[in-house]
């Protein structure tokens, strides 16, 4: 009788886990639009409330070329480390590879970093202030 209290015991763990884990990885979709004839450069949402764990797509929705560099003031090294490593292929401290063609994808999934605002822009139409920003809960 043990023995099956502790099985069922394990198994509900097991299960508010797996269901704590499915809830918290939602996948979120940035669209990355540059229209030069209407002077419309922007991340569409430009801000949105994420977890750790959650997947926030970028796609080239127009405008090519697009990237998603986060602002680094401010970051510790931690943080930097995280978003570094969350950016695959990156070009540099904090940026993604140019995207360069309409269609075109980064997968970023949200690192384990501390709740807070964390703020990008998109290095091609800097100058435009094609900026958005993840809060991390």
């Amino acid at each position: 009788m043990r023995g099956t209290l502790k099985t069922l015991a394990a198994g509900a763990m097991l299960s508010m886990l797996l269901s704590a884990t499915a809830a918290a990885q939602a996948t979120y979709l940035v669209r990355l639009i540059a229209d030069p004839a209407k002077d419309d450069y922007r991340f569409e949402p430009a801000a949105l409330t994420v977890s750790p764990g959650d997947v926030v797509v970028f796609r080239v929705a127009s405008g090519a070329p697009h990237s998603v560099v986060f602002e680094g003031e401010g970051l510790s090294p931690g943080v930097r480390g995280a978003i570094n490593s969350a950016l695959p292929n990156r070009s540099g401290e904090l940026s993604s590879p140019l995207l360069t063609a309409i269609g075109k994808d980064l997968r970023f999934v949200v690192p384990q970093i501390p709740p807070g605002t964390y703020r990008y822009y998109c290095l091609p139409h800097r100058a435009y202030d094609m900026r958005g920003e993840l809060t991390v809960k």
